[in-house]
C-alpha cells in the first residue's frame, strides 16, 4: 500500500506544542501522575467545576470563555465569571425543584447560551445530564426520556410542543423547565448566584448520551465525572489548546464531542471558544472563523467534504491566518480530505478516532508527529490499542481485525442504562471491541477498515467500505459516497456504491446530453469511468459493480454515513431506528 506522509516542519509550528515528544512520554505515562491537572476536593471532584469555577479564582475570571452567535447574526459574550454563575443560578433552580444527586436532567435545547449553562448546573449540583438533539421528533423523545426515567425537561416554547404530545406517556417527568418563557426568565433574575458544589467520587455518573445501533431501541450510554481527566488531557495534547487560543468546535452538544470538546474538556483547559448556533452554510462558517480569529479547530469530515465541494477560491476570499491546527471527528477522515486541507489552508486536517463509549479521543493524529494520510494515528498516552482476531487473540501487524481497547481508561463509558447486559457485551478477554475493524502498521500507527458489520466479503475477499468510498471521492466527479455489499449469488456479495455528484459534473452530464437518453447515457459513461478510477485506485475485487446517482446521503447528526439505511433500502429490509439522522 502506497502511503502519502505528511511530514512536520518548522513553518507548521506558530508555537511548540503542548506535547513534544509522544514516544517517550507515551512510554513512562500514567493517568494517576495527571491528577495535579485538575482540581479535588480531599479525593472528590465534580467536572463542571473544573471546567469553569476553578478559572474564576485566576487571571482567567474575566477572559472571554463563550463567543455566541446565533443564525440571525445575533452575538453574546461571557466571561468565565460570567458562565459560572449563570450555571449556579440555573443549579439552583433544579434544587428548588427538588433536583437531587442521581437524578436525570435531560436538555433539549438548540445551541443556545442557557444550553450550555444548564448542563453545567446539572453537574454542579450532582445529578446527571442527558442532552437531546433539537431535531428529534416525538418517538425519538420519547425513547430517551422514558428509559432515562428523567425527572427534569429544560427545553424552549417551541421546542415544548413536541414533548406535549407525549408527556402522558411519561410518569418519571415531573417538570418542564422553558427558558424563554416569562416565568423562568423571572426567577433566573432573582435566583441565588452562588451555589454549594456537589462533591462527587469520581466514579460517581455526570453525563448520559444514547447512541443507536443497528438493531433495537437507542442505548443510554453513561459517562462519570472521572471522564473529565481524559478529555482535559486530551484537549490540551490533541487539540493543543492554550491560553492565547480562540477555539472552535463545530458539534452539537447532543452528540459527545459537543460535551468533551464544547464544554468540559476544552473549558476545563480554560480557552475561548466560540459556538454557532445556526446551520452549515461554507460563507458563514469563514466569516465565522475570520471574525472570531480563530486558531483551533475540530469538525467533522462531512463538512469538510461539503467545504472541498465548494473549492478552494472561497477560502481565498477570507485572512483565516489565525488558523493554526485543524481537527477533524465523526467518521474516519478520507486522505483527499486531508489533502485538500493543506492545499486550501496550508496545514493539514488531524484526525481523531474515539467513539460515544470510550467518551474521549483513543487514536489520534497528533501536532508533534508527521501524519500518515488517511490514518487514525497512534494510541493516546495511557491508552492500550491492540487488532484481535474474532476470537479475542492480538494479531500481527499489517492484519486486519477488531480495533481493540485496553481497560480502564478515566473516560471509558461507565455503564449502558438499565441494560448491564449490553455493557458487559462490549468486552472479550479483558479487552473493549470497538465494532470497528482496521490494522496496524509496524510503525505503530492505527488504519481504518470499516464497521464490523459493514465490512464486505467478495469474491472470497474482505473489502472495507471506506476505502471504496475514499477512492471515489479522490474522483473530480464525486462530492460523497458510500458504499455497501449486495447480496451475490456468484461472489457472495458486490459492492454498491450510492454517489452524490459534484454539481459541476451534473451540469456538464446535463449541457451534453439533450435528451433524457442522451443524459442517461452520459450517466452510465460515467459510472464505468468511477468502477475504472476506484479498480485502478484500490484493486481488481475491490470495485463497485453498481453505481447509483442520489442527492445525499443517510448520515447522523455527527456526520456518520449511515450505510446500514443504504442497504436496508436497497433490499427492502426494516430501516430501523432513525432518531439520529440528520434531515431524514
Amino acid at each position: 500500500m502506497k502511503v502519502d506522509l505528511y511530514k512536520k516542519t518548522a513553518k507548521d509550528f506558530k508555537s511548540l506544542p503542548n506535547l513534544e515528544d509522544y514516544e517517550k512520554t507515551y512510554k513512562t505515562f500514567e493517568w494517576n501522575h495527571m491528577r495535579h491537572e485538575l482540581a479535588w476536593f480531599n479525593g472528590k471532584i465534580n467536572a463542571a467545576y473544573n471546567a469553569v469555577d476553578r478559572h474564576v479564582d485566576t487571571w482567567r475570571k474575566n477572559k472571554v470563555a463563550l463567543y455566541w452567535e446565533s443564525e440571525n447574526g445575533t452575538t453574546k459574550q461571557y466571561t468565565f465569571e460570567q458562565v459560572a454563575r449563570e450555571s449556579n443560578k440555573f443549579g439552583n433552580i433544579l434544587k428548588s425543584f427538588d433536583v437531587e444527586r442521581g437524578d436525570r436532567v435531560f436538555l433539549f435545547l438548540p445551541r443556545i447560551p442557557e444550553l450550555f449553562f444548564a448542563f453545567l448546573g446539572i453537574l454542579k449540583i450532582g445529578a446527571i445530564a442527558g442532552t437531546l438533539f433539537s431535531a428529534f421528533q416525538e418517538q425519538a423523545l420519547e425513547d430517551r426520556l422514558a428509559n432515562s426515567g428523567a425527572k427534569v425537561l429544560i427545553t424552549t416554547t417551541e421546542l415544548k410542543t413536541r414533548v406535549d404530545k407525549i408527556r402522558k406517556n411519561l410518569p418519571d417527568l415531573k417538570h418542564l423547565l422553558v427558558v424563554d418563557s416569562e416565568s423562568f426568565t423571572k426567577s433566573l433574575e432573582s435566583v441565588e448566584k452562588d451555589l454549594t458544589i456537589a462533591q462527587m467520587d469520581a466514579d460517581d455518573y455526570a453525563f448520559m448520551l444514547y447512541t443507536s445501533g443497528t438493531t433495537g431501541k437507542p442505548k443510554g450510554v453513561v459517562h462519570a465525572h472521572r471522564a473529565l481527566l481524559q478529555e482535559h488531557m486530551t484537549a490540551k495534547w490533541v487539540l493543543d489548546l492554550k491560553d492565547s487560543d480562540t477555539y472552535w468546535c463545530t458539534a452539537d452538544p447532543g452528540w459527545v464531542t459537543g460535551i468533551a470538546y464544547e464544554i468540559l474538556g476544552s473549558w476545563s483547559c480554560g480557552v475561548s471558544t466560540v459556538v454557532y448556533g445556526g446551520r452549515f452554510d461554507p460563507k458563514r462558517w469563514y466569516e465565522i472563523l475570520q471574525k472570531y480569529k480563530v486558531s483551533v479547530w475540530y469538525t467533522a469530515p462531512t463538512a469538510i467534504r461539503m467545504l472541498m465541494a465548494k473549492g478552494s477560491d472561497m477560502v481565498k476570499q477570507f485572512d483565516l491566518s489565525n488558523l493554526r491546527h485543524l481537527c477533524s471527528v465523526g467518521e474516519p477522515l478520507n486522505p483527499e480530505a486531508v489533502k485538500w486541507g493543506i492545499h486550501a489552508f496550508g496545514k493539514p486536517f488531524h484526525d481523531t478516532w474515539w467513539q460515544t463509549e470510550t467518551g474521549a479521543m483513543c487514536l489520534v493524529n497528533y501536532p508533534c508527529l508527521d501524519i500518515k494520510i488517511g490514518s487514525m494515528g497512534k494510541p493516546f498516552p495511557g491508552v492500550k490499542a491492540a487488532i484481535l482476531d474474532d476470537s479475542g487473540r492480538q494479531v500481527k501487524p499489517l492484519v486486519e481485525g477488531n480495533i481493540a481497547l485496553k481497560p480502564p481508561w478515566p473516560s471509558l463509558m461507565k455503564t449502558i442504562w438499565r441494560r448491564p447486559q449490553k455493557f458487559e457485551s462490549y468486552f472479550t478477554n479483558d479487552w473493549y471491541i470497538s465494532g470497528d475493524r482496521g490494522w496496524e502498521d509496524k510503525d505503530g500507527y492505527f488504519w481504518f477498515v470499516g464497521r464490523a458489520d459493514d465490512v464486505i466479503k467478495t469474491s472470497g475477499e474482505r473489502v472495507g467500505p471506506f476505502e471504496v468510498e475514499s477512492a471515489l471521492v479522490e474522483h473530480p466527479a464525486v462530492i460523497e459516497a458510500g458504499v455497501i455489499g449486495k447480496p451475490d449469488a456468484l461472489r457472495g456479495e458486490i459492492i454498491k456504491a450510492f454517489v452524490v455528484l459534484n454539481k459541476n459534473y451534473e451540469l456538464r452530464i446535463s449541457a451534453k446530453g439533450g435528451s433524457a437518453s442522451s443524459r442517461k447515457n452520459e450517466k452510465e459513461k460515467l459510472k464505468e469511468e468511477l468502477s475504472l478510477y476506484v479498480k485502478k485506485h484500490l484493486a481488481g475485487h475491490a470495485y463497485p459493480r453498481e453505481i447509483e446517482f442520489i442527492d445525499k446521503l443517510p448520515k447522523t447528526r455527527s456526520g456518520k454515513i449511515m450505510r446500514r439505511i443504504l442497504k436496508a433500502k436497497e433490499l427492502g429490509l426494516p430501516i430501523g431506528d432513525t432518531s439520529t439522522l440528520e434531515e431524514y
